[in-house]
C-alpha cells in the first residue's frame, strides 16, 4: 500500500510539472519546417528559359543547368525590415535619405531592406567568385568635374595693339631711319625726315608772334598786348594740332631758327607690319607711312563645335599646343565670345588671349587649343565605367555588403575628362558601385528577375493564348539559327497533366489507343496520329485523314514509339526524336 501511494504521488507530480511547463511557455509549438524552394534550371545559351525539372532547352536541345542558389536566394514573400531610403511615387530614381516630399509634391515612399530597386534582380555572389571574376567596387563621391575642349585655333595679332603712323601736313620724306618690314621699333624712336612748306611757314609765324609779344609787352594798350598773346598761341596751337612735339616747338622757341626738316618719332612700340613709303616720296594729309602691331600679346581664335559652345565662359583657362614645339606650355584667358557662328561650319569662334613677350607665337601659326571648363562643382560623381548603358535606362550595381549586390536604375550629367560622371538621382554618397564585372552580374540579375516573373505568373492563371505567343516569341528569335521546330515547344507549352492541350486538341497516348477508336493521320508524315479530326499536321499543316483511307498506315500490325518526357507525341518511325525534347523514342 504503501509503494503504491508512492507511486501516486510521483505521477501526480510529474503531471503538475508538466501542465506548469506548458501554462507558463504559452504553448509554443515547435517552430515549423523551413519551406522548401524547388530547385529551378536555365539554359546556359538562353538564360530565359527556366524549368522547375531538368531536361533539354527547346530551343538549341542544350541540357538544362541547375540555378545555383535558386532555392534560397529567391523567395516568394518577405517581411520588411530596415528603411534603407526613401523614393518618389512616381520616378523610382528620386530618393532620398530622410521622408518628405517628391518634387511632384507627393509623399515618399519607404524603401526596405530586400526591396530596393531592382527587386528580384538582386544576387548573392560568393567572395570566392566575386574574386575569380576581378568584382571591383568604388564608392560614390563629392568632386568637381572638369571638361577639356580641344580646338583649331589661330594666331593673330590683338587688334587693341596695332597702330598706323601718318602725317597732318603735305610735305617730301628727305630720309627714312626705318627702312624695312618686320624691324621692331621702340616708343621715341625716329622713324623719317620730312620737308613740308607749310610746316616751315608755320615755325616762321610762331617766331613773329613770339617777337610780337616781346615788343609789346611793355606797351600801355592792354588790348594790342592781348592781341599779340593770342596771336601768339594760336601760333602754338596750330603746330600741336600737326602733332609737332613739345620738344621740338620749345627748341623753336629757345633757339629762334626755323627748321627745314622735322623728325617724326615713333608714338609706340612694336614691329613694323607694313611700310608704305620709301625716301623722296611725297606725302599727303592722312596717307598712311608705317603699320605698327605690338607682338607681346597675341589673340588666338579658336573654332568650337556648336554643340562645345554652352560649356565656354568668358574668363576661363586655356593652355596652347603647338606641333613643331614641344614642351612648350602657355596659358591663357578666354577673353570673348563671338555672338554668330560660321554660316559654313556652322562652329563658333573664341577670342583667347596668351602673353607673348618671349614671342615664341608668330601671327598666323596654328595650334590645338585646350580650353579648361567647369562643369560641375561638388556634384555627386562615380566611375563611367560603373554605367551600364540599357538603351533608355541607366543601370549600376550597388554593394550592399555580404556579397549582395542591388541593380538600381539612376539618372546621370554631364561627363568629366578624369573618366567620372555626374549622377543626378539613384545614389548616396559612400555607396559603392561595381566598376568590373557589372555585366556579368547584369546577366545574372536577369535571370534571377525571369525566374521571379515565372513564379510570379504561377500564382495567377494564364490564358492559352498568352502562354502560346509567349513561347512562339522566344522561338522566333532562334528560329533561323536553330531549325528547330516551333510547333514542337508550343505543344509543349500548351499540354497539361491530363494529355489536353490549350488548344482543345486530343493526341493519342500509347497506352490509351484502342482499336475501335477512330485514329487520323497526314497523308504526307503517317507518322503521326491523334484521335482528334480537327487537328493538323504539326510538321506541314495539311488536314489529316482517316487512318483507314491510308494505305500507308496499318494500325494493327504497326508499331509505335513515343517521347518517355512528352507521351502526347506518337508517331511510327522508330528513329525519329522528339520534335518538343529531341530526345531518342522508345517503343510502346
Amino acid at each position: 500500500m504503501n509503494m503504491k501511494w508512492i507511486l501516486i504521488f510521483i505521477i501526480g507530480l510529474a503531471l503538475g510539472v508538466g501542465g506548469s511547463y506548458f501554462l507558463f511557455s504559452g504553448g509554443e509549438s515547435e517552430p515549423a519546417a523551413e519551406t522548401e524552394f524547388e530547385q529551378l534550371y536555365s539554359c546556359g545559351m538562353h538564360p530565359e528559359v527556366i524549368s522547375d525539372e531538368p531536361g533539354d532547352c527547346p530551343i538549341c536541345g542544350m541540357r538544362l543547368t541547375p540555378i545555383k542558389g535558386s532555392d534560397s536566394e529567391i523567395e516568394t514573400s518577405k517581411e520588411k525590415g530596415e528603411i534603407l531610403y526613401w523614393r518618389a511615387p512616381m520616378d523610382p530614381t528620386e530618393i532620398y535619405e530622410k521622408p518628405g516630399k517628391s518634387k511632384m509634391g507627393m509623399d515618399l515612399v519607404p524603401v526596405y531592406e530586400g526591396e530596393e530597386a531592382g527587386g528580384a534582380g538582386s544576387i548573392t555572389i560568393d567572395a570566392a567568385i566575386q574574386q575569380n571574376m576581378n568584382l571591383q567596387t568604388a564608392p560614390v563621391e563629392v568632386r568637381d568635374l572638369e571638361r577639356t575642349i580641344r580646338a583649331y585655333g589661330k594666331v593673330t595679332y590683338a587688334q587693341d595693339n596695332q597702330y598706323t603712323i601718318n602725317t597732318k601736313f603735305s610735305g617730301w620724306v628727305e630720309k627714312l631711319f626705318i627702312n624695312t618690314a618686320g624691324q621692331s621699333v621702340h616708343k621715341g624712336e625716329p622713324l623719317l625726315e620730312i620737308y613740308s612748306p607749310e610746316l616751315v611757314s608755320a615755325q616762321e609765324e610762331y617766331l613773329l608772334a613770339r617777337n610780337s609779344v616781346e615788343k609789346l609787352n611793355n606797351s600801355s594798350i592792354e588790348s594790342v598786348k592781348k592781341g599779340a598773346t593770342r596771336l601768339l598761341e594760336s601760333a602754338r596751337s596750330r603746330l600741336a594740332y600737326w602733332d609737332i612735339p613739345e620738344s621740338e616747338i620749345q627748341n623753336l622757341q629757345e633757339t629762334g631758327e626755323v627748321r627745314r626738316t622735322l623728325t617724326m618719332h615713333s608714338p609706340y612700340s612694336g614691329i613694323v607690319t607694313h611700310k608704305a613709303i620709301v625716301e623722296g616720296d611725297k606725302v599727303m594729309p592722312g596717307k598712311d607711312l608705317f603699320h605698327l602691331a605690338n607682338i607681346n600679346t597675341v589673340w588666338v581664335e579658336a573654332t568650337v563645335y556648336e554643340s562645345e559652345l554652352p560649356l565656354v565662359e568668358k574668363g576661363q583657362t586655356a593652355s596652347l599646343e603647338m606641333d613643331f614645339i614641344h614642351g612648350m606650355d602657355l596659358e591663357g584667358k578666354v577673353e570673348f565670345i563671338y555672338p554668330y557662328l560660321d554660316p559654313k561650319s556652322k562652329a563658333g569662334k573664341v577670342r583667347l588671349v596668351f602673353d607673348n613677350r618671349e614671342q615664341k607665337l608668330k601671327p598666323d601659326m596654328f595650334a590645338t587649343v585646350k580650353i579648361f571648363s567647369p562643369i560641375a562643382e561638388q556634384a555627386l560623381a562615380i566611375p563611367a565605367d560603373a554605367v551600364i548603358h540599357s538603351g533608355v535606362r541607366k543601370i549600376v550595381f550597388v554593394a550592399q555588403g555580404d556579397g549582395r549586390f542591388e541593380p538600381r536604375e539612376i539618372k546621370t550629367g554631364a561627363e568629366g575628362d578624369d573618366g567620372y560622371v555626374q549622377v543626378l538621382s539613384g545614389l548616396f554618397v559612400k555607396e559603392r558601385v561595381v566598376t568590373n564585372g557589372q555585366f556579368l552580374l547584369d546577366s545574372e540579375s536577369r535571370t534571377r528577375e525571369a525566374i521571379a516573373k515565372m513564379r510570379a505568373a504561377r500564382l495567377e492563371p494564364q490564358p492559352a493564348d498568352s502562354v502560346d505567343r509567349q513561347v512562339e516569341t522566344i522561338m522566333q528569335d532562334e528560329h533561323d539559327h536553330t531549325g528547330h521546330d516551333m510547333q514542337g515547344a508550343r505543344e509543349k507549352s500548351m499540354q497539361d497533366s491530363a494529355g489536353h492541350d490549350h488548344s482543345g486538341h486530343d493526341h493519342v497516348r500509347a497506352t490509351d489507343m484502342d482499336s475501335s477508336q477512330a485514329l487520323y493521320a497526314c497523308s504526307m508524315h503517317p507518322e503521326f496520329i491523334t484521335s482528334d479530326p480537327d487537328a493538323r499536321c504539326p510538321d506541314c499543316g495539311m488536314i489529316l485523314t482517316p487512318v483507314d483511307e491510308l494505305e500507308t498506315v496499318d494500325v494493327e500490325s504497326a508499331e509505335f514509339y513515343t517521347c518517355p518526357m512528352h507521351p502526347e507525341f506518337v508517331t511510327t518511325e522508330p528513329e525519329g526524336r522528339c520534335p518538343i525534347c529531341k530526345m531518342k523514342l522508345e517503343k510502346k
